[in-house]
């Protein structure tokens, strides 16, 4: 009985060996796959949602393949001024999330001390609907669900203007307010919404118009938009959309974010960009 006892005694501090083991060695990995190298200049950068991650991942591809000595970590969160926030209390290093009109409007309201070091992208607003197939279906005083936060809600006006549903009293300006709608001809209710929530509600309303990233993140596609705004980079009118890379005034030419920059400006970067987001982004860089 007691050889018994003692063999399973045995056998058990074996197993726990191994299990150790085997728990020291994944922890091992964790790090070397999370952990920069020694040598390696490690930049954390702040996203909004995650449908930007594959990018990134070319990004990472590229520095790797010019042996740059960077790693990039990145940092998601649900709200852009979020990652405002985190960028100027130096909790994140760039944030790459937001385009012109953003960061101007969020600079001026919170006193930021950024600046642009790249651009990435250019992403269409465009009007997606649960119920219709076509702006036409759009009947009289409906419901449409719109961004709250000031920047998208003056561009995504300009998106129901562009879409024949409303005028405007200066077609040409960058952030339009309700009151700016001179034309309602079908008397639609606009309700302000916040940007990622528009998705989930997208059933109670006749149409909604939301960011790209929310989106893809939602499963959808943006084909499944009832209407898409032409996205031309050489018009005036779209350069406050394009998204940038930002970084804090001070470190603006810190040699690490140049190297970074460049390797985000490059075709195989681009092609990246093409290829996962099938149009719904454009690359917004000569490379």
């Amino acid at each position: 009985m007691s050889t018994r006892r003692t063999r399973a005694k045995r056998e058990l501090a074996a197993v726990s060996v191994v299990i150790l083991v085997v728990a020291v060695l994944m922890g091992l990995a964790y790090i070397k796959v999370n952990q920069p190298e020694r040598g390696q200049r490690e930049i954390s950068i702040g996203l909004v949602g995650d449908a930007d991650e594959e990018i990134w991942k070319a990004v990472q591809h590229e520095l790797d393949q010019r042996r740059a000595g960077i790693k990039i970590k990145l940092r998601s969160f649900q709200y852009g001024r979020y990652a405002n926030q985190a960028l100027s209390n130096g909790e994140i290093d760039l944030n790459a999330f937001q385009h012109y009109a953003f960061l101007e409007q969020e600079s001026k309201q919170h006193g930021y001390r950024f600046a642009a070091i790249g651009d990435t992208y250019i992403s269409p607003l465009n009007l997606y609907s649960k119920k219709y197939r076509s702006v036409d279906q759009i009947g009289h005083g409906e419901r449409l669900a719109i961004p709250s936060d000031p920047i998208d809600l003056g561009r995504s006006l300009k998106v129901l203007a562009s879409a024949g549903l409303i005028g405007l009293r200066d077609p040409k300006a960058t952030t339009p307010v309700p009151e700016d709608i001179v034309d309602n001809p079908r008397g639609l209710v606009l309700d302000q919404v916040d940007p990622p929530g528009i998705v989930k509600v997208l059933p109670d309303y006749a149409a909604g118009i939301t960011n790209t990233n929310f989106i893809l993140d939602a499963g959808m596609k943006i084909q499944d938009a009832i209407y898409q705004v032409p996205g031309d980079l050489k018009s005036p009118a779209n350069h406050p959309y394009v998204n940038i890379i930002v970084a804090r005034q001070a470190d603006k030419n810190d040699p690490a974010y140049t190297a970074l920059v460049s390797a985000y400006h490059s075709r195989y970067v681009a092609d990246a960009i093409n290829r996962y987001y099938r149009g719904a982004a454009v690359p917004a860089f000569s490379y």
